[in-house]
């Protein structure tokens, strides 16, 4: 991108303030990894006391790194973990809502939200696998954890197109900020 994702900014907030907003609204606590620049993304925050940091050494190994160091961290009387990348950052409250409900009503390992077909993020999964993920190497893929419990997941259909736009090249920014307007 070019700079730093988590500090772009839609409608007046920061991608990770507003992340930080609407997970907050749902889980507690919101765990924010760092990585590269930490002191200025942390600088950079408007409302840096509403989640937890820590901070990824090995962020340029991949971002399985970053999940595991965030997993790290998760409070042992967790019942669940929502995770998602900062580029997500239209993801609707009611999204997160609607995950959590689901996972509190049914006894899978995992939800994914879905739209028009399409998997996305965020995905709440069992405390019970967190072993599992830390256990992958780190040229391995979070989603080898999930597809090897494909039959305690649970596809969400979301109305919510946000959980598949991921911000990764400034053409796909400029797109977002086109239509955040309108």
């Amino acid at each position: 991108m070019g700079s730093a994702k988590a500090l772009l900014t839609i409608r007046g907030e920061t991608f990770l303030d507003r992340l930080i907003r609407v997970i907050s609204e749902s889980c507690d606590p919101v765990v924010v990894v760092l990585g590269h620049e930490p002191e200025k993304i942390r600088a950079g925050l408007r409302t840096p006391s509403r989640a937890q940091f820590t901070i990824n050494h090995d962020y340029e190994r991949g971002q399985l790194t970053s999940l595991q160091c965030g997993l790290r961290v998760v409070p042992a009387d967790s019942r669940a973990v929502l995770f998602t990348p900062v580029d997500y950052p239209t993801i609707q409250p009611e999204t997160i809502r609607s995950l959590a409900a689901a996972f509190q009503a049914g006894s899978n390992l995992f939800v994914v939200p879905r739209y028009e077909g399409r998997h996305g993020h965020p995905v709440i999964f069992n405390a019970s696998v967190l072993p599992e993920f830390l256990a992958l190497p780190p040229d391995s893929d979070a989603r080898a954890v999930i597809h090897r419990h494909r039959d305690h997941t649970r596809y969400l259909d979301i109305e919510d197109p946000g959980i598949l736009k991921d911000v990764d090249r400034p053409e796909e920014y400029a797109e977002l900020l086109k239509t955040s307007e309108q």
